[in-house]
């Protein structure tokens, strides 16, 4: 399953993709045809593995990963700008 937020401002899909193969279909027809540099680096949100992109050197959104027993199982592209301003920055964690 894929799901993305594009927050009304950044394209995304209206409803959820189900299925692995129209996920695979859905990532891969989003990354060709486009003349852009994509980037992607391992990052981490919110305690757990994720992947922020770049497009031609800006943050294009971020891709967070549930994994069940070894497997992805769903994917969520969170592309809305607005829920995007702090992935470029740490914050520290403190005991209370």
């Amino acid at each position: 399953m894929a799901i993305s937020d594009g927050g009304g401002i950044k394209q995304a899909t209206p409803r959820p993709i189900i299925g692995a193969g129209k996920v695979a279909r859905f990532i891969v027809g989003g990354l060709t045809g486009n003349d852009v540099a994509l980037t992607v680096e391992a990052t981490t949100v919110n305690g757990s593995a994720a992947l922020a992109l770049y497009v031609d050197g800006e943050l294009d959104g971020v891709m967070a990963m549930r994994v069940e027993d070894t497997h992805i199982t769903g994917l969520y592209y969170v592309r809305n700008p607005q829920k995007l301003t702090h992935v470029d920055s740490e914050t520290p964690l403190t005991l209370r």
